[in-house]
């Protein structure tokens, strides 16, 4: 999952850079992605260190303090180690789901079953009392 490497005139201040992968899923609409980073190691001035994440070149947000969806927007992922999501896909040929409109659901169409309460289906259930 990671390797570590001496300075790589990122950003050109490094100190180390360490290479990380990750797979990510989406809780809300099922969409799944993979995105490999370069962690790179700094010291400010003050000598405090901090790290910077860089993904596709560009510096980013650290993909474990509040990762988004890219599908859906959704902001509860999980994320698990590198190869998860090409491997669930190769497995199933599934293609992401989109995610439905907002909104109450639609009636159903006449001449179809009715859908039942949750409170009729919990009745045999109930305790009586008496």
């Amino acid at each position: 999952m990671s390797e570590s490497t001496g300075p790589s005139g990122l950003r050109g201040t490094a100190t180390a850079v360490v290479h990380e992968s990750y797979a990510f899923a989406c809780m809300r609409c099922g969409h799944g992605w993979e995105q490999s980073y370069e962690i790179e190691h700094h010291t400010d001035a003050g000598g405090a260190a901090f790290v910077l994440y860089v993904a596709d070149g560009r510096v980013v947000p650290s993909p474990l303090s509040r990762p988004g969806c890219q599908n859906c927007e959704g902001r509860v992922v999980r994320i698990m180690r590198a190869g998860q999501v090409s491997s669930a896909r190769g497995a199933t040929g599934r293609q992401p789901r989109r995610v439905p409109p907002a909104g109450p659901p639609a009636p159903a169409p006449a001449g179809l079953p009715h859908r039942r309460h949750l409170a009729g289906l919990l009745h045999p259930f109930q305790r009586r009392s008496g």
